[in-house]
């Protein structure tokens, strides 16, 4: 039996009557902090998991920063100067949590799902961006580290919805509503939540999330898939991840025989780790189609392949981040999908979103590129273990996301796939998406974020439906000025994004 479905099987009764392993208000007194004392590490508390084999849990009353704890977790003063009250513990089903409830709280608790974590053995809880603004405002926020790190979605939906419940006994008290918020990963996490445990939630708010699932990897493949159809290069896909990781060193030096074809040049002075881009025509025609599948043509675009081509990262660290996502290396979900949730055997790849303007290339790529089926099983159960939990779009709540249309690690198409799916549930009218115009992975500002979140909140109370962008229209994504609605217009509030044209100061609501 499976790790999650072993967990799922223990029920809620457990979580509900057992839920504190550990558990307390932090105990880092804002006296304490008013004296001086100084911060010892020493006395947070690393704890082995007793569901998990092998996994270390950071103590949650402790600040980790994924090595290292750095200071405590307490209190914070709203604006008023008032203390919010904090709890932190490990629950009996292998997760770290935090709660935080501000003072004059508004009865609405937010459930707040972190990113991807890597593999490591060690797993920790964190505090969403929104924290103070949160706490100012009046709403509760609870999060979880889950049991276990890697591309476990399905584990962190179950671990979510375990604090949910147990919310009142953490803290005796009760919510009026929920709202469930995540980023990247978490923005999975959300999704798949709001779906299964449907009545729960008021709205959500996931924000550079991969809010279409499995389609994530389907973007890691055909961006691969497309750079070696385009340099006439032979590549593998590995079917198990052993195998994919045996693949791995050959893969390396296979798309670094790639690169002078696409314009992209390792810099000598970090050993070959960072890259310089001057794409030639034919890197011009593969940065192309990942830009038709990572949202269209839109503004900003040379700048993100500019970024997302500039650096290696671990452990194909000598090859461009693009190319180091490719599934072949581990099946898209890191081993725990019973195969490969990564295909392209039926998708066509273009160049423009002009139909028929690049016909004759199309389909010569086409005709090259490596054609990957999909091997892992699916079922109808939403958080099968056998498979990353199956996202259909009908949730039947509000959903509020916010998303850089120049992220190429989790694309903005992720949330024009999401939007297409509440449109074929009869639900496009509960989806808002909103574009920002940067090319990093969640580096939005507090201002971008609390303003959704405020819209969302508004939304839930009123049922007004509030403004977004029209992503799924491919001329208004294609306008010069996409994205300016929304964008913080802070003067460097996104350094890395550069388009040909600026936007205007009225351009915010």
């Amino acid at each position: 039996m499976s790790f999650r479905s072993r967990r799922r099987c223990l029920g809620v009764a457990l979580v509900t009557a057992s839920l504190l392993i550990l558990g307390s208000l932090a105990g880092w007194s804002g006296a304490a902090r008013a004296a001086g004392m100084a911060f010892d590490p020493s006395s947070c508390v690393t704890t082995s998991s007793t569901v998990v084999p092998g996994v270390h849990i950071a103590d949650p009353a402790c600040e980790f920063n994924g090595a290292a704890y750095t200071g405590p977790f307490g209190p914070i003063a709203n604006g008023s100067g008032q203390l919010s009250t904090v709890w932190t513990g490990i629950a009996s089903d292998g997760a770290a949590y935090r709660v935080e409830v501000p003072p004059n709280w508004n009865g609405t608790l937010v459930m707040y799902a972190h990113g991807f974590r890597g593999t490591g053995t060690v797993v920790w809880v964190d505090e969403p961006q929104l924290r103070h603004y949160f706490v100012d405002n009046g709403f509760a926020w609870a999060a979880s580290s889950y049991a276990l790190n890697g591309y476990d979605p399905g584990d962190g939906v179950v671990d979510t919805h375990d604090l949910l419940q147990a919310f009142p006994a953490v803290t005796g008290l009760h919510a009026r509503q929920a709202i469930m918020s995540g980023l990247s990963m978490g923005g999975n996490i959300t999704t798949a939540e709001i779906e299964a445990y449907k009545g729960d939630f008021a709205g959500a708010m996931p924000y550079c999330g991969v809010l279409a699932g499995n389609n994530l990897f389907d973007y890691y493949l055909s961006s691969n898939v497309t750079a070696a159809g385009l340099t006439g290069t032979t590549i593998s896909y590995p079917t198990t991840a052993a195998a994919g990781q045996a693949y791995a060193p050959a893969y390396q030096s296979t798309v670094q025989s790639e690169l002078p074809a696409l314009g992209i040049t390792p810099n000598p002075a970090t050993g070959g780790q960072t890259f310089t881009t001057s794409l030639t025509k034919t890197g011009a025609l593969w940065a192309d189609t990942v830009e038709q599948l990572s949202g269209g043509t839109r503004p900003g675009f040379a700048s993100a392949v500019d970024y997302w081509d500039s650096f290696g990262f671990a452990p194909l660290t000598h090859v461009p981040f693009l190319f180091g996502l490719y599934p072949g290396l581990n099946g898209g979900t890191l081993g725990f999908a019973n195969g490969s949730v990564a295909g392209n055997e039926h998708t066509f790849y273009t160049f423009s979103d002009n139909p028929l303007s690049h016909l004759p290339q199309e389909i010569a790529l086409n005709r090259a590129v490596l054609r990957v089926p999909v091997t892992a099983t699916s079922s109808a159960d939403a958080l099968s273990p056998a498979e990353l939990p199956a996202i259909h779009g009908d949730p039947g709540i509000p959903v509020l996301s916010v998303h850089g249309i120049g992220d190429l690690f989790v694309p903005f198409s992720m949330d024009q796939q999401y939007d297409a799916m509440m449109v074929a549930h009869g639900q496009g009218n509960l989806f808002v998406g909103r574009a920002i115009r940067e090319v990093t992975h969640c580096g939005y500002t507090t201002s971008e974020l609390s303003s959704a979140f405020a819209a969302l909140v508004s939304w839930i109370d009123t049922g007004k439906r509030p403004a977004g962008d029209n992503i799924l229209d491919r001329r208004a994504v294609a306008s010069p000025l996409f994205g300016c609605r929304f964008t913080d217009p802070t003067p460097g509030a996104h350094p890395e994004f550069k388009a040909t044209v600026s936007c205007p100061p009225s351009s915010q609501n």
